[in-house]
């Protein structure tokens, strides 16, 4: 008797253990890949979404540069990948005609200060802000600021800008106004805006941005 419980609990165990193996089996079977995580995203993202004041569903779309980003997921991207995105998006970035790249560092710093612009609720055709200080420290007197992205104190002084319209000056210059321009020109998958490139800011709201960047008299480099 004891014998056949013996044998009959062998039986069940040997039964569970299969059960067992097969449901964690199965459930590796059904796990979902990273293309159909992708993509089941996306799908969540345009059925949660819609078109509404200046916030369009083009917005969901992304060029090749965010798509290879979003897909490294946080991991470093292979180096010639990232190489080739800043080559690409360096080819975008726009000088002006008229070859003027500094303006007024008083309305830099409006632009800076001011984190409006293109949102839903924002009138068409308004004018947008670089929301600045919500990832950088730029000014000494200003208090509060993110974190996100690097200090731009003294960002001019340290770079020994002294005469933004000097010859010794202009690949600091021409570089600050490509990073402005097209952030991933120089970073591949930069968290940055691409004022320029996306619209964000005009031509002279960079110019002015410029200015408060650069221009020694600016209070970023006080």
């Amino acid at each position: 008797m004891k014998k056949t419980i013996n044998q009959t609990a062998k039986r069940v165990s040997l039964v569970s253990m299969s059960l067992g193996v097969a449901v964690l089996l199965a459930s590796c079977a059904m796990a979902p890949t990273s293309q159909q995580v992708a993509e089941a995203t996306q799908q969540v993202m345009k059925s949660s979404f819609r078109a509404q004041g200046e916030a369009k569903m083009d917005r969901l779309v992304q060029d090749a540069s965010n798509q290879a980003c979003s897909e490294a997921a946080g991991a470093a991207l292979d180096e010639k990948l990232a190489k080739a995105i800043e080559a690409a998006n360096l080819k975008t970035v726009k000088f002006p005609a008229d070859g003027k790249l500094i303006g007024d560092w008083a309305e830099g710093e409006k632009i800076a200060q001011n984190g409006r612009g293109l949102t839903w609720s924002d009138p068409a055709n308004s004018v947008n802000g670089g929301s600045c200080y919500n990832c950088h420290q730029i000014s000494k007197a200003e208090l509060s600021f993110g974190s996100i992205g690097p200090s731009l104190y003294n960002y001019g002084k340290l770079r020994g800008v002294s005469n933004p319209a000097s010859p010794e000056s202009k690949p600091i210059v021409d570089y600050t106004w490509g990073k402005l321009w097209n952030s991933k020109a120089y970073n591949a998958c930069s968290d940055m805006p691409r004022f320029g490139h996306a619209g964000i800011l005009t031509e002279q709201q960079i110019r002015d941005v410029m200015a408060l960047l650069l221009d020694p008299k600016s209070p970023v480099n006080q």
